[in-house]
């Protein structure tokens, strides 16, 4: 058992310290948010992830996971410290190393005689390095034997236990090999691959895997726009390029885009990077560019199928970025909503799982208790979050009550023909099929 503190509890602090837990080692999570510790030693998430709740309840009566606002509790006897704080984007792209400063300090302030410092926040590359200067500053001639190890995190939320247990690599970058290999001996109950790199490049990994991914979900979403001008479906091209094994399935799915609490973050953060050491990130400025068009087409479909927008009642299926959480960060179905909202539609929502972050930050939106109350008196339904009760929907229950019966299906999901067949003007994402285009 080794005694760990994991500073931050939101979703990477929380997930990393549940598993780690669950591992079988003495874990103390913490936080300056009393209100949120408060919270979680009640049982309370303050996030949706399937399977979490259940899994900190657990250890926590075990007593192998801890709560605190106390560094100098959480620090104490701590053989390990993970930063994971968040880093959120400033005004130009760039991370906001405000909270990781913070975190450095206090371990400087309340650490005795040694502790590895592990980064599990998204950072900068050399942050390895300004966290170390940090802290031997901190101590002000007070030596403190520690190193900084980078652990990048690569969780997807919905699946982010599964992932942390199951990991395709675990990567670690220090200055320090033995200091990662110590880090490497809590993941070794995992039976997984485990990297070991400099300190820098494990930094950029992370960065790179994610604009990786991006790109790839910006480049479909690039081709389903052609396939929809030349009356291709881009669902089998996609399949057919999956097909190749050196190009596979993932992340080519078409619709409205990337968002959440990394992609956009961290690809605004590798943009600023490279600028800002001289080089030309092109292709990055595209990824983001092609991003940000797919929910401006939304709205130019939408407004094309009911001449107007001013005035007209628009329903919208799902709220969350992504199936399987309540994260709302950046997500296709809010800046959809101001869009709408900007050209005068009255907008009805529903989400299984985020109506309370909703709440917050949708203004003048009629927020919905299920699917059909969205489709009352509705000119349009936009689908922009591919939940599994939205894929058996009664199509006739909604058409009932709907003023048009419009789809704009922004993931995809249904069957065009059956729904075309029922009477609904449909309209998908790159599927060449688009009512409105056979009636040009």
């Amino acid at each position: 058992m080794s005694k760990i503190c994991v500073i931050g509890t939101g979703y990477v602090g929380l997930v990393t310290g549940t598993c780690f837990a669950d591992l079988g080692n003495e874990v103390t999570c913490l936080d300056i948010d009393k209100e949120r510790i408060g919270d979680l030693e009640a049982g309370k998430m303050p996030i949706y992830e399937p399977g979490l709740e259940q899994l900190v309840k657990q250890n926590v009566a075990a007593d192998r996971l801890f709560f605190s606002t106390d560094y100098n509790e959480a620090l104490t006897g701590a053989e390990y410290a993970f930063i994971a704080v968040g880093t959120p984007s400033g005004s130009d792209g760039e991370a906001d190393l405000a909270y990781v400063r913070s975190a450095a300090e206090a371990i400087a302030d309340h650490v005795g005689e040694s502790i590895l410092v592990i980064n599990k926040s998204t950072v900068p590359v050399g942050t390895g390095d300004w966290v170390a200067n940090v802290i031997n500053r901190r101590r002000n001639g007070n030596p403190l034997q520690f190193s900084v190890v980078s652990n990048p995190e690569f969780l997807r939320e919905g699946s982010a236990i599964n992932d942390f247990m199951n990991p395709d690599r675990v990567v670690l970058g220090s200055v320090d090999r033995t200091a990662a290999e110590m880090v490497a001996k809590l993941y070794q109950p995992l039976r997984c691959n485990i990297m070991i790199t400099d300190l820098r490049t494990a930094e950029m990994i992370k960065y790179a895997s994610n604009a990786f991914l991006a790109t790839r979900i910006s480049f479909i979403n690039e081709i389903a726009n052609i396939c929809e001008e030349l009356g291709a479906d881009v669902r089998e091209v996609a399949r057919g390029m999956g097909l190749d094994k050196r190009i596979g399935y993932h992340f080519l799915d078409a619709g409205l885009g990337w968002g959440g609490s990394c992609f956009p973050k961290d690809v605004k953060a590798l943009e600023h990077m490279a600028v800002l050491h001289g080089t030309q990130p092109q292709l990055l400025q595209a990824v983001m560019e092609i991003n940000r068009n797919q929910r401006r087409r939304a709205v130019m479909q939408l407004r094309k199928a009911l001449k107007s927008l001013n005035d007209k009642t628009i329903g919208v299926l799902g709220i969350a970025f992504k199936p399987n959480t309540d994260d709302i960060r950046d997500a296709a179905a809010i800046e959809i909503i101001h869009m709408l909202q900007n050209e005068g539609a009255h907008v009805r929502a529903y989400d299984p799982q985020a109506m309370e972050n909703a709440s917050r930050v949708l203004k003048h939106v009629t927020l919905c208790e299920n699917p059909y109350q969205v489709a009352e008196n509705a000119d349009a339904l936009v689908l922009a979050t591919e939940w599994n009760e939205f894929k058996q929907l009664d199509f006739a229950k909604l058409k009932a009550t709907m003023k048009q019966p419009v789809i704009l299906d922004g993931r995809n999901l249904w069957d065009s023909e059956i729904l075309k067949k029922q009477g609904f003007t449909y309209m998908g994402i790159g599927r060449g099929d688009l009512t409105l285009k056979e009636n040009r």
